[in-house]
């Protein structure tokens, strides 16, 4: 649970940058002017809404035939890994449009995970899950509320390349933590010996 909690605070924490921070940033860093703004700025979005049902059909299609440990934690893991990648490469391409293709590549590799979060939730949680998923999203709204406030903040003092790097790793760290995810372990099942009928 701590760690799919973890993958999730690093989820949120890249999510809410294009929910806060991404039109300003192609105004006032890459130099859009706001119709250009506005409509480059739609294209992250487009693309998390696309991938969100996208990566639960590849997961749940993934899940039929190799089992949860592939379907879910291996296309959450690998998704948010990808994502790390397109922010560290949309951020050095030197053409503003191109630029925002690319990071809008992150945003939907990022939401190919998010199916992942709630069916382990669901899986780990059991009779419990509203509570299992209540503790991963506070993860995640928390590092939201962080992200409105830091990101500015590191952009104001080493660039906003660092803001997207800082985001690029914590992807990395989220698609690291579902290494340690298991999908088959509910929370507080024990193992009892099944008593013997005569």
């Amino acid at each position: 649970m701590l760690a799919i909690s973890v993958s999730y605070f690093c989820y949120g924490y890249v999510a809410y940058i294009f929910f806060t921070w991404f039109f300003i940033y192609l105004n006032t860093v890459r130099k859009l002017d706001l119709k250009a703004s506005a409509f480059y700025g739609m294209l992250p979005f487009i693309a998390m809404a696309t991938c969100s049902p996208l990566g639960g059909i590849i997961g749940d299609f993934l899940t039929r035939r190799y089992g949860k440990r592939i379907g879910r934690c291996g296309v959450a893991g690998v998704s948010i890994a990808f994502a790390a990648f397109f922010l560290a490469l949309g951020t050095q391409a030197t053409d503003a449009r191109l630029a925002t293709v690319v990071l809008a590549g992150g945003a939907g590799a990022l939401y190919l995970s998010a199916s992942s979060f709630w069916s382990v939730t669901a899986d780990l949680g059991g009779t419990s899950a509203g509570s299992v998923s209540g503790v991963m999203n506070m993860f995640n709204q928390t590092a939201g509320a962080i992200t409105a406030s830091l990101t500015p903040l590191l952009a104001a003092r080493f660039g906003w390349t660092a803001s997207f790097m800082v985001a690029a790793t914590l992807c990395m760290v989220g698609a690291l933590a579902w290494l340690f995810v298991d999908p088959e372990r509910a929370l507080g099942k024990t193992s009892e010996p099944q008593s013997k009928e005569t």
